[in-house]
């Protein structure tokens, strides 16, 4: 395996304002709802306006995205496609089955079932690209963006030299929320973001987005931050198999939990769930700064895309956004970051990112 992938260059579309130019995080947007929309840029920066009117929202914020990432890392093309996803396009998906009721399975057009599979986003680019490489995606629930991942580093292991954008993207729609909601999973009443990481309630909010990377072997002249190591738990059985999984991932990558500045968690105000991240914090960091994601940008599978994107954020400007600290800053200079994940409390990942 290489030893770490090399961060080129990034973009996302998100319930923040992170596609317009402006600083990471420099004006918050607060919510007082059970769902983050993302705020969507002008989307004829990238996409001709007559593509535009036939695209779903998921494929517009991808592609915003992606093209956010590669116009950072300078380069046109890629070598390589990889994305994750978890729901795919749901709004086409909808579309087309609420079509099948109406017309009760007769004269059906196939456009919108062409348009909902999970790989359109990344075909989308693609096409858009020319990009004519490898082109993968990863349909694994909370492990997708992971997955995508993963892929990625054995990719670069064959050829290092590849620039390869890597993503993950979810979207939100009327039904999916309704559907999700019914499982009790969103809090039952509208709260401010400010304050849900406070919360000692039941559910979180719903959320959306898409970030993107470009992920090479070699550092080249235009790398902000590395991925040095990742790993996955699935299931686990009890707080003391999650503890241990930790305890392993930091030994066998030789690092001493004093040497993480920043655990980055995505507690998202659900009690019981954040139980999880409350004893890894106490347990092996308790003298690094803790800092959170999910109140800005929401709870979905691929949340820890965003999670990424908001610590190589950090590790460019050295700190920890103020609205992103659970407490107080421990640290002056922010150098590594550890991204502890997990989604539905089955989904558990690390991620490790260092500054270049």
């Amino acid at each position: 395996m290489i030893n770490k992938m090399y961060i080129r260059g990034t973009g996302c579309v998100s319930p923040q304002q992170t596609a317009d130019g402006s600083g990471f995080l420099e004006e918050v947007r607060t919510y007082q709802t059970s769902r983050l929309p993302v705020i969507d840029p002008d989307y004829k920066q990238w996409i001709d306006i007559k593509l535009i009117r036939r695209m779903s929202r998921v494929i517009k914020m991808g592609v915003a995205a992606s093209q956010l990432s590669l116009q950072e890392a300078g380069i046109q093309s890629p070598t390589a496609i990889i994305t994750g996803t978890a729901y795919g396009c749901l709004a086409d998906t909808g579309v087309f089955l609420n079509k099948m009721v109406a017309q009760e399975e007769q004269m059906l057009t196939p456009t919108a079932f062409i348009q909902s599979t999970h790989n359109t986003v990344a075909g989308q680019i693609a096409l858009m690209l020319s990009c004519h490489g490898y082109n993968n995606t990863f349909v694994h629930r909370g492990f997708s963006f992971e997955n995508a991942l993963l892929d990625t580093m054995l990719t670069l292991q064959e050829n290092p030299t590849a620039q390869i954008l890597t993503g993950g993207v979810d979207e939100i729609t009327d039904q999916s929320h309704a559907i999700l909601e019914r499982f009790g999973l969103y809090k039952s009443s509208n709260i401010d973001t400010t304050n849900i990481l406070h919360s000692e309630t039941k559910g979180t909010i719903n959320g959306e987005g898409a970030a993107f990377f470009v992920l090479s072997g070699e550092k080249g002249d235009n790398a902000v931050a590395t991925i040095d190591a990742m790993a996955t738990l699935y299931k686990p059985t009890d707080v003391y198999e999650r503890m241990n999984f930790c305890a392993d991932f930091l030994s066998k990558n030789n690092i001493e939990p004093t040497a993480v500045d920043v655990i980055l968690t995505g507690r998202n105000g659900d009690f019981s769930s954040d139980l999880s991240y409350d004893h890894i914090e106490s347990s092996y960091f308790p003298g690094a700064t803790i800092a959170c994601f999910k109140h800005l940008c929401g709870e979905y599978p691929t949340a820890s895309s965003f999670g990424v994107y908001a610590a190589v954020q950090m590790l460019k400007a050295g700190e920890v956004p103020p609205a992103m600290l659970f407490g107080e800053a421990k640290h002056k200079q922010v150098k590594k970051v550890l991204l502890y994940n997990h989604h539905n409390n089955t989904h558990h990942s690390f991620i490790l990112l260092s500054v270049c």
